[in-house]
Formats: structure tokens, C-alpha cells, sequence
């Protein structure tokens, strides 16, 4: 990869990410990107990079900050790049089998632990992508049994070396929700971020998102915009105990006909919850 910027100097470097990015990112966010990869590669923080604009950077040191733009020019989320994120605290790490934690999931987490303060003793995280679910609350809650459930193995093997990483010791399975039709592991929670974003919306995501995030985690396809809550709903009441909860994250249009439909079914005490943009996005309710 032939190098294009003018010196080996920091400031060189914060130019050639403006210049490459700007099409991509605002400034700040750009700015953001450019410190996040100096931290990663060299283990500077913002400020140590302000303070160091005028520095030389050896070789290697100039190779490893540069490296990730062609990456980044292409509109790969800065994720997937570093191969890692923070999530709750915990250290994730991501690629393009999994969805990147957003900081929704963050508040549903954050949402389930406040309301929580009796540990269950068993949780099932349906759709779990990366594990950051059920590896947040398995960190929360260290004595529960945390099953995290997927279609994909692909991003079972993600969430299992997440598992590692961070010394969580919780239980993967393999299952399609939609088809196989099975039981679910007895439960006193059942947590669930399901794809909810229509395909009739996919042109409106960030190109970012759209060209480099997991479709098979992202869309639902089909007039039924809530079918995996309509599904998830009815395997989970069998599978909950009496006084048990569910929790989902949502599409901010959709969340109250899933409450709607949890209603239905003989759920009770449902809620829809507002994230912090005020935005329909959480919905609770009790077995």
C-alpha cells in the first residue's frame, strides 16, 4: 500500500484521514475515527495525539495508523476495522458476521439491570449476534445460567470467543427461531434484539451499514414487520415461569404493535419504553 501523505508527521496523518473521510463522515466524527485508530495502533489517547501533531512518526509507527484508511475509504465501519468495541464495559470483539453494539443496546441492558435488582437464575439473549447481550448480564448476574441462541454459527463463534475474552462463562446453541419450531431452555428472562428493520427500508441506513453489516441480522422480510417478536413471544411462554419478563429492543414505528401482540398473547403489565432520543424502542412485559 503506497503511502500519500506529505511527511511522517501526526499532523500528516489527521490531514490525509480528513481529506479521505470527508466524503464519508463529518469532521468531528472523523476526528474521532482518526484518535480511535491512533489509540488502538499505538496506545495514545486524544489528547497525547494533539499534543503530538508535530511529531515524526518512525516506519512501522506511520504504517500501523495508516494502514486501517483504505478500510475506512471504503465505508467499513471503523468496528470491524479495529475488530473490536466496548460494550457495557466489556471488550468485544466484532467482524462482519455480527451486527456492531449499538448504544440502544447499551440502555436495554442498562434498562434490564436497573429493573432487576433480584438476580435471575436463568436468561435466555434470543438472536445474539455477538454475545454482548448475554455476556453484559452474565457479568451483572455471575451466578445465572445466560444462554445466548442464534441462527448463525458464524456469529456464535464470535460470541463464544467473546465468551473467552472476558471470562464469561455462558452457554451458546445454534437455532433457527423461525423454523425449527423447538423448545426453548427453561427460563426466568428472555432478552431479545431481533432483526426489525424492513427491507422496503434498506436504502435509508448509512452506506456503512448496508454494504458492510449482516443482512440476516438487520432485516426482516415479508409484510410482517414483527414476526420475530410474534415468533419469540409464543416460544417464549412456555418457556418462562410464572412472574417471569421479557424484554425487547425494536423499530421505533413497530415497538407498539409488539406490545400490542404481547398483550394478546396474556402477557402482562406491558410497557413500551423510550430511548434516550425519545423514540419508541423497548418493550417489557411479565409472564
Amino acid at each position: 500500500m503506497s503511502l500519500r501523505i506529505a511527511t511522517n508527521s501526526v499532523e500528516s496523518v489527521l490531514h490525509q484521514y480528513q481529506r479521505d473521510l470527508a466524503g464519508l463522515y463529518p469532521r468531528g466524527e472523523v476526528r474521532a475515527i482518526t484518535c480511535a485508530v491512533f489509540h488502538d495502533r499505538l496506545g495514545w489517547d486524544a489528547a497525547e495525539v494533539m499534543l503530538n501533531r508535530d511529531r515524526p512518526l518512525s516506519e512501522s509507527e506511520l504504517l500501523s495508523v495508516y494502514m486501517p484508511l483504505k478500510r475506512l475509504r471504503s465505508g467499513e465501519p471503523l468496528q470491524y476495522v479495529l475488530g473490536r468495541t466496548e460494550f457495557m464495559g466489556l471488550h468485544i470483539d466484532v467482524n462482519p458476521a455480527v451486527l456492531i453494539p449499538r448504544p440502544e443496546t447499551e440502555e436495554l441492558v442498562d434498562l434490564i439491570v436497573r429493573s432487576t435488582p433480584v438476580a435471575p437464575a436463568r436468561v435466555l439473549d434470543l438472536c445474539t449476534g455477538s454475545g454482548c447481550i448475554a455476556l453484559a448480564l452474565k457479568k451483572r448476574y455471575p451466578g445465572a445460567e445466560v444462554v445466548g441462541i442464534d441462527v448463525s454459527t458464524d456469529a456464535l463463534a464470535v460470541a463464544a470467543a467473546n465468551g473467552r475474552r472476558n471470562g464469561l462463562d455462558v452457554r451458546w446453541l445454534n437455532m433457527d427461531l423461525l423454523q425449527d419450531g423447538g423448545a426453548l431452555p427453561p427460563a426466568d428472562m428472555v432478552v431479545s434484539n431481533p432483526p426489525y428493520i424492513p427491507r422496503s427500508e434498506e436504502k435509508t441506513l448509512a452506506r456503512h451499514v448496508r454494504e458492510h453489516e449482516p443482512g440476516l441480522a438487520l432485516f426482516v422480510d415479508g409484510e410482517d414487520p414483527i414476526r420475530f417478536y410474534r415468533c419469540i413471544a409464543g416460544l417464549a411462554w412456555p418457556s418462562l415461569r410464572a412472574g417471569g419478563s421479557v424484554w425487547f429492543e425494536g423499530h421505533h414505528l413497530h415497538a407498539p404493535s409488539v406490545a400490542g401482540h404481547l398483550e394478546g398473547r396474556g402477557y402482562r403489565d406491558v410497557r413500551v419504553i423510550s430511548d434516550l432520543s425519545g423514540a419508541h424502542r423497548f418493550i417489557h412485559a411479565w409472564r
